[in-house]
């Protein structure tokens, strides 16, 4: 390493967000990075220890002590040709990425790894500024047609992998606009879609085909695709929501997070919601049920809208303040985590699950809640139990359900397929072959593996890719 005894001299520095009573005003980005010569000084706390457990941590397998050395050394192009070997969209991971790097990064035995996503997002966003991200074009192609269905960021990297191996590549998305769930499901305080259009306009140029407003399976037969192409690539995501099966869910004011989340980006877009539909937390009391990512951009979303006030419910127990380093580094531990939505001013509850909902002229009220006790049975199973008395009543304008996805839609395009499913429910492919039980009919992302985070879908994505290069060519140049 360039600076052996970096990690002894510096201390770990992060980047911070806006003021609170600021960033609510608005719907752009907040965090505020780093200084050029700060990341540098982070790169040089990267240490000489042998084992990179940060390569198992990360999903592509960054090649994360090398660029860090490289920034460290001011040779910041050179560490973006790295960057970009093993991850097609650093900035996407550098911004919505949970980093599970840094959870195993050596320096974290004592609370302190480096700021690996941090010195990943500022090499891509120096990248775009000093115009070195170019497209890649094939200067051979193969006349050979693949087909993607999902413009998700796995559906993006198996484009972009295959326009480069020299195929004639078309996506098709079902909405109007290019970037799946970043698109519509990832609020854009958390990812300003200019970062999705500049990628999109770079694939263009590489030679992939985008056909939106193109539901396949619906709009278009997913035969026709079986018929024009080559290869077929299933990339559609997970987007069957866990619902709350319990009285009064039917009412006005109850509904998923995802037709919550996606009406205020396509306002942001300029876009004008149907008033008979359109939903806003604006004067209300709002309670998010689900402790997760997608119920932590209600919350972001709804202090924006002006809600009165916002209660998020989890039905798993409050997880500790501090891990167990010994049990559980360098794996991703439960731990106590506060988003920068949360800390917005929500009010949030654990081990609480939600009995029914009350309402009033077909329209919510307020929700019927009871505390849970959690036990290991002789099995270790955790097991739950309703604490008798502890019944509550939260009054509720607007409850939004982020409890999950259980798999890919079936409806549709995968029925007509016919493709073999999982026990869960997902399609069924290996992660060698990505080959479902269908002759050149693949599947990659969330589709294939189940909800899941967007670094695991470009992983996927790019293997998927090589495994389709494989199947049409017999070979492949393009890495795993």
């Amino acid at each position: 390493m360039g600076k052996p005894t970096g990690f002894l001299e510096y201390e770990r520095l992060d980047r911070s967000y806006a003021p609170a009573a600021d960033r609510v005003q608005h719907y752009k980005e907040f965090v505020i990075p780093l200084k050029e010569n700060e990341i540098s000084q982070q790169g040089a706390r990267c240490m000489d220890c042998g084992i990179p457990f940060c390569h198992q941590g990360c999903p592509v397998n960054n090649i994360i002590p090398d660029w860090n050395d490289l920034v460290y050394q001011g040779n910041w192009q050179e560490a973006l040709t790295v960057l970009h070997s093993t991850n097609n969209f650093p900035e996407f991971t550098g911004r919505i990425c949970p980093a599970p790097c840094e959870a195993a990064c050596t320096l974290n035995i004592d609370d302190n790894p480096v700021t690996i996503k941090t010195i990943e997002c500022a090499i891509v966003d120096k990248g775009w500024e000093e115009g070195w991200i170019q497209p890649q074009i094939a200067a051979h192609k193969t006349g050979k047609r693949v087909a993607i269905v999902g413009s998700g960021p796995a559906g993006m990297a198996a484009a972009q992998q295959l326009a480069r191996a020299g195929h004639e590549v078309d996506l098709f998305e079902k909405n109007d606009r290019i970037g799946g769930l970043m698109r519509y499901g990832i609020p854009d305080f958390k990812m300003e879609k200019k970062i999705i259009d500049r990628r999109v306009a770079q694939l263009q140029a590489e030679g992939v085909t985008f056909h939106t407003d193109t539901h396949i399976g619906e709009t278009t037969p997913a035969k026709e695709l079986l018929d024009t192409f080559d290869a077929v690539v299933l990339t559609g995501g997970s987007e069957h929501s866990r619902d709350l099966e319990v009285p009064g869910r039917e009412l006005d004011g109850v509904h998923f997070a995802m037709t919550f989340l996606p009406q205020q980006n396509k306002r942001n877009e300029g876009e004008t919601i149907d008033p008979a539909i359109s939903l806003s937390a604006r004067g209300k009391h709002v309670i998010v049920i689900g402790g997760g990512d997608t119920g932590s951009d209600c919350i972001g979303t709804s202090f924006r809208q002006d809600a009165l006030s916002v209660t998020q419910l989890e039905i798993l127990p409050q997880p500790p303040e501090k891990e167990n380093k010994g049990l559980t580094w360098p794996d991703w531990p439960n731990k106590m985590r506060t988003s920068s939505s949360q800390d917005e001013g929500a009010v949030r509850d654990w081990s609480v699950a939600t009995r029914s909902i009350d309402g009033e002229d077909g329209k919510v009220t307020a929700i019927n809640c009871v505390r849970l006790d959690w036990k290991q049975d002789d099995n270790g199973q955790w097991k739950m139990t309703e604490i008798e008395g502890s019944e509550f009543q939260l009054k509720a304008d607007l409850v939004l359900l982020a409890m999950g996805f259980v798999h890919p839609v079936h409806a549709g395009m995968l029925e007509e397929l016919g493709v073999s499913l999982d026990p869960r429910g997902n399609v069924q492919a290996d992660t060698e072959q990505y080959q479902t039980s269908i002759d050149k009919v693949f599947s990659a992302g969330d589709m294939r593996r189940g909800q899941s985070l967007v670094v695991w879908a470009i992983r996927e994505g790019r293997q998927c890719a090589r495994a389709v290069d494989e199947f049409l060519m017999g070979c492949s140049d393009l890495p795993r």
